[in-house]
């Protein structure tokens, strides 16, 4: 008897294992492809795009359909605020060795968010421990 329903088991493995590999889902392509994997040539032309364009247009910003890539300007025509995003600002614990009266207000307020930041993630770190 229990033979019998392993030979079962068995045959409803083996009928699910068929069923995947048949019931998969291909998509319709029009050509078969050629070549195996990578390095091969492909028919469609390459773009190359002069240095000139290179550095007088910002290729790939154009977000709408009928638009063009956009110029670059000179950095007179931006603005000051703009040279500033990717300076680097002082960590935690620099901030925490300098003498908080010395600090500039935007120093002041990075100082009390990443202290806060920390304080919490301490506090989390205790809770989750207990």
């Amino acid at each position: 008897m229990a033979m019998n329903h392993v030979r079962s088991l068995k045959h409803t493995m083996l009928t699910t294992e068929t069923l995947t590999l048949v019931g998969r889902r291909t998509f319709a392509t029009s050509k078969a492809k050629k070549g195996g994997k990578g390095g091969g040539t492909s028919d469609a032309p390459k773009e190359t795009l002069s240095k000139e364009v290179k550095a007088t247009t910002v290729v790939g910003a154009n977000i709408l359909k009928e638009g063009a890539d956009p110029k670059v300007l000179a950095d007179s025509e931006y603005p000051d605020w703009l040279f500033h995003l990717l300076d680097k600002k002082p960590a935690l614990s620099e901030l925490r060795r300098r003498d908080v009266a010395s600090l500039s207000h935007e120093e002041l307020r990075r100082f009390v968010k990443l202290d806060n930041r920390a304080r919490i993630k301490e506090n989390n770190s205790i809770k989750a421990k207990n």
